[in-house]
C-alpha cells in the first residue's frame, strides 16, 4: 500500500529496548520479502486513529492508531500501535462488532465490550486520509457498534513515554463517553500532530444522530471523572429515559 501523503506522520513515543538490527536480520527481511507470503495480514489496510483509556483506570491513556480488516458488515479485526510510522511498536489489538452481533453475545461476555458512538459523535475517531465523505461512511458503519480492546504493551503518550517493553498482564481497554474525560493535553496533543479537525467532524457526523441507540456501557466509568459534558447520540442503555 502507497503512503498517503495526507497522513500526518506520528512516530511511537518511545524507543523499543534491545540491540539494533543485525545483519542475519536484514537478511531475513529479504529473504521473507522475496519467498515468505504474508497472506493473514493482507486486508489490514483500514487506518482509524483515536484514543484509548485502560477500564478502571481513567488515568491510563493514549493514543491508539488501528489498522482493521473489514470480515464482513458486523466484523472488524485490528492491530493497535503507538504511531504510524515505520517505528511504531504493536500494542494491542481490538475487535470491533456491530450492534446486532454485540445483542447475540452472553450477558456476562457483554462486560468486555465498550461502546462507540461516543467515539464517532464526538469527532475524536478518524480516518486519516480519507476525504470526509468516505470517513462519514465509514463512520456510519461504526454507529452503536463496540469493541472489545486488549492493550499488551503500555508505550505511554508523546509526553510522557511508558515501558520500553511489554510487561504484566494484558490490559482491556475502554471508550471515552463524554467531552472532558480525555486528558487535554493528550487530545490536543494529538489532534494538532495529526491534523484533525475533531470540531468538524462533530459537525458533519450530527448527520447520523438519528441512527444513534442507547448503548451498553457508556456509564460504566462515569464516576471516574469530573467536569465532564453529555454528548448527543450517546446514552447508556441503562439510564432513565
Amino acid at each position: 500500500m502507497k503512503p498517503n501523503p495526507a497522513i500526518q506522520d506520528r512516530p511511537s513515543p518511545v524507543t523499543a529496548a534491545g540491540a539494533r538490527k543485525g545483519a542475519w536480520l536484514t537478511v531475513l527481511d529479504a529473504g521473507a520479502r522475496l519467498l515468505q507470503s504474508t497472506s493473514p495480514l493482507k486486508g489490514f489496510d483500514v487506518y482509524v486513529a483515536g484514543l484509548h483509556c485502560a477500564k478502571g483506570d481513567p488515568g491510563m491513556q493514549m493514543e491508539a492508531h488501528h489498522y482493521c480488516k473489514v470480515v464482513n458488515d458486523d466484523l472488524l479485526q485490528c492491530l493497535i500501535f503507538d504511531g504510524n510510522t515505520a517505528d511504531a511498536n504493536l500494542i494491542g489489538i481490538e475487535y470491533i462488532v456491530s450492534g446486532a452481533l454485540f445483542d447475540t453475545l452472553p450477558e456476562e461476555e457483554k462486560d468486555y465490550w465498550h461502546p462507540h458512538n461516543y467515539e464517532v459523535f464526538s469527532g475524536q475517531l478518524s480516518a486519516p486520509g480519507l476525504p470526509q465523505k468516505v470517513e462519514t461512511s465509514l463512520m456510519k458503519q461504526l454507529v452503536n457498534s463496540y469493541g472489545k480492546t486488549w492493550h499488551t504493551w503500555h508505550t505511554g503518550t508523546h509526553g510522557a513515554p511508558g515501558m520500553d517493553l511489554p510487561m504484566g498482564d494484558a490490559t482491556l481497554m475502554w471508550s471515552f463517553n463524554r467531552d472532558g474525560e480525555a486528558d487535554e493535553g493528550l487530545r490536543t496533543g494529538f489532534e494538532q500532530a495529526m491534523g484533525i479537525d475533531s470540531d468538524a467532524k462533530r459537525a458533519d457526523r450530527a448527520s447520523l444522530l438519528p441512527l444513534a441507540e442507547p448503548q451498553r456501557g457508556v456509564d460504566e466509568m462515569k464516576d471516574d471523572f469530573t467536569g465532564t459534558t453529555p454528548v448527543p447520540g450517546v446514552v447508556d442503555a441503562d439510564a432513565p429515559r
